[in-house]
């Protein structure tokens, strides 16, 4: 059996299917294909850069061999550390290479990815769709017909690197769904989890009609709201009008609650009462105070 041992990436045999330690250049990596994962030269990122400059890279990525190439490789693992190499002009860092499918590197790529504690949860969302994807499309290629009662258990699957449970994967890769207005919210934290995942269920022209009446109001739906919403659009009735009708709603956080100590009101009270005859009595002192001034100005 062989030591493994460095190479250069132009010595590389393509046939030999154990994962290879090489040192690779730059110009002969890709970006894995419409990889959910940001790379940002935000504050992360100068420290990483640092790090790097002081220790070198003491992790190596994953990469893999890309199809009908001699040497050009496809990162499944290391985008942000390739990116500060770049920027530290760095020729070449050391690499892992596996000889495996997309199917096998998009796997792979998730699970070396998932417990990120920078992760938005658009990337989460959109790196479980794609690994959903994959395990299908391996499923069908060994002809395997998974049944629909299966799906638990496929997305439990898929986040048990994670530790997320198969209604959190169900629920983060409805979110993938949404129009791209509506994802940028969700990742700034400007629309809760559970509204957007109901909202995913609406066609694009009533999620877009969603998204304008966000603009008018700078205000987005509930879990309630949105649920409701839903229940009209398999109805088939949702439209602008209907839209408009139930985000015009008052919320339940933004109704106004008064509070007294009943020690305050005990007192004034003819008799003594619970919290709700109390509530009943001022509010009826109220209405005819209203009444009786109303009474006085119209004479």
């Amino acid at each position: 059996m062989k030591n493994v041992k460095e190479m250069s990436a132009e010595k590389v045999d393509t046939k030999v299917q154990k994962p290879k330690l090489l040192n690779i250049k730059l110009e002969k990596l890709r970006p894995f294909q419409n990889h959910p994962y940001k790379v940002l030269d935000d504050d992360s990122m100068k420290e990483l850069i640092e790090s790097i400059a002081e220790n070198g890279l003491l992790n190596r990525i994953i990469v893999r061999p890309l199809e009908n190439t001699t040497d050009e490789y496809e990162i499944i693992s290391g985008h942000r550390r390739v990116h500060a190499a770049e920027l530290l002009n760095i020729k070449e860092v050391p690499a892992v290479v596996y000889f495996i499918d997309r199917d096998e590197a998009t796997v792979l790529m998730v699970d070396s990815n998932c417990q990120r504690e920078s992760l938005t949860l658009m990337e989460k969302a959109k790196s479980y769709r794609m690994k959903s994807d994959a395990l299908s499309h391996q499923g069908k290629t060994l002809g395997q017909n998974v049944p629909k009662s299966d799906d638990n258990r496929t997305n439990a699957k898929i986040g048990e690197k994670s530790g997320d449970s198969y209604k959190t994967v169900q629920r983060y890769i409805r979110l993938t769904y949404l129009t791209p207005e509506l994802q940028e919210y969700v990742d700034k934290g400007q629309m809760k989890l559970l509204p957007a995942v109901e909202i995913s269920y609406l066609d694009e022209e009533c999620q877009r009609d969603i998204v304008d009446r966000i603009l008018e109001t700078e205000s987005f739906p509930s879990h309630a709201q949105a649920r409701r919403m839903k229940a009209i659009f398999e109805e088939g009735k949702l439209d602008y009008e209907i839209v408009t009708e139930i985000m015009s709603e008052l919320k339940p956080n933004q109704v106004e609650n008064f509070k007294m100590p009943m020690e305050d009101l005990r007192k004034y009270l003819p008799y003594p009462m619970t919290p709700e005859e109390t509530r009943k009595y001022m509010l009826d002192l109220a209405k005819k105070e209203h009444n009786r001034i109303q009474n006085r100005d119209a004479r």
